[in-house]
């Protein structure tokens, strides 16, 4: 049977602090996305998602770019980037129009659209993007397309994505330096939210968690947008570096043992277990951990001791950031673990127990071909870029000058609009 041909081609990077991954992806005449190679390396020149090495970051950029080409036999020359660091913040503004009962045409949307633009409020921050997320008829939710619909009064939602300039112009140079152009910079949680999320959840709600390397982004969405975003400077790294203390060993050893044989759930059998601290063929020489036996081993119930802790202050974290954004009724109360982080054995039943809401991992979905390897949690912003880029969501930005009407502001503000939404959907 003949594959689908491949209508266009997409290129996705995601500069994380411990990893740099790319991603070339086509879609199918058949509309189907199809991942046509991927590959990743360690992270250089990066800390909790900024910059600090241009070279070095550089270097890593075009060596990811370069493993995923050579896979998919074919370059790119333009990029999406993910962006999880960089201070960012969200926001939602709602703006209406007077329609006058009439029906709506496709003038009046852009309209709309461009008024809305007037809302923005950056205060000296960088706009990522600013997305229509639903549009409301005389008050009333939900409405995907009101072109051809009657009304009194036409608004909209905005989501807009707010980040600190210098650090998102310096990943920018780094793509650039890469010899790539870039497309757009999308703040991870809008694309793992691609990637991760059904639309159902979406509408309904559900808190993304991700769990990266140096940095957890907390969101909330519901009714189809993101409404709220909390940046948490605590990542996975964080016990790898506890483990390095607890036992005086190397980072790359303590995280070997968080991957190999780390988990968040302690059993009973853990306290007869050894395990080794080199890996196998590794050499032996130099000090032995503290608490190792005369093999350089530690009990596996140590090691499990010190990942729960740290765990333990993790988890506190991502609670209070949930409350704080409202996260706290009846209704909307999953909450869904992605990043490189979550892929530690036993973390959605750690974090279930601690929060006190049902808990799932994230993985990449909608994806066609995607390796096994990259079918991962913590590949879940790099496939989500992807799926972004084809799916072309409207920025308001980018529509062109046209007469503006009448317009009445409502509720805008991160604090108002927040407080507004969660009382609704919460």
């Amino acid at each position: 049977m003949v594959a689908p041909r491949i209508t266009r081609v997409y290129g996705a990077v995601n500069v994380g602090s411990f990893r740099i991954s790319a991603m070339i992806a086509g879609l199918s005449e058949t509309g189907e996305m199809v991942v046509l190679g991927s590959g990743h390396r360690a992270a250089q020149g990066v800390k909790r998602g900024y910059v600090t090495d241009m070279t070095a970051a550089t270097y890593a950029i075009r060596d990811a770019v370069e493993r995923a080409e050579k896979m998919a036999n074919t370059s790119v020359q333009s990029v999406w980037i993910g962006c999880s660091g960089a201070g960012l913040a969200s926001q939602v503004a709602q703006v209406e129009v007077d329609i006058g009962g009439r029906r709506i045409e496709p003038e009046d949307v852009e309209h709309l659209l461009v008024s809305a633009r007037d809302v923005i409020q950056p205060d000296g921050r960088m706009v990522l993007h600013a997305q229509p997320a639903h549009y409301t008829l005389d008050g009333a939710d939900g409405v995907a397309d009101p072109k051809g619909l009657h009304a009194e009064r036409l608004g909209v939602d905005i989501h807009v994505m707010l980040a600190d300039g210098a650090p998102v112009r310096n990943i920018t140079e780094a793509v650039q330096n890469a010899h790539l152009q870039v497309e757009a910079v999308v703040g991870s949680p809008i694309a793992a939210g691609y990637a991760v999320l059904t639309a159902e959840e979406r509408e309904l709600g559900v808190a993304l968690v991700e769990y990266g390397g140096e940095v957890t982004n907390v969101s909330v969405y519901a009714a189809g947008m993101l409404l709220g975003l909390v940046t948490i400077p605590l990542g996975s790294g964080d016990i790898t570096d506890a483990i390095a203390s607890a036992f005086g060993i190397r980072r790359f050893q303590a995280e070997r043992l968080k991957c190999v044989h780390g988990s968040a759930i302690a059993s009973p059998a853990d306290h007869r277990e050894m395990i080794p601290v080199n890996a196998p063929g590794e050499e032996t020489g130099g000090p032995a951990a503290r608490h190792a036996d005369d093999k350089n081993r530690i009990p596996r119930a140590e090691l499990i001791s010190v990942i729960s802790t740290q765990l333990a202050a993790w988890v506190e974290e991502v609670n209070k950031a949930l409350k704080g954004l409202g996260f706290t009724g009846q209704r909307g109360q999953l909450v869904v673990l992605t990043g490189g982080g979550a892929e530690l054995a036993g973390l959605a039943d750690f974090a279930q127990g601690a929060l006190g809401k049902p808990v799932r991992l994230g993985k990449p979905q909608y994806l066609k071909g995607l390796a096994e390897a990259h079918a991962t949690p913590g590949f879940s912003t790099l496939a989500g870029l992807v799926l972004y880029a084809a799916a072309d969501p409207i920025d308001i930005r980018a529509i062109g000058p046209t007469y503006q009407p009448i317009v009445r502001y409502k509720g805008f503000g991160l604090v108002n609009r927040l407080y507004q939404a969660m009382r609704e959907y919460f």
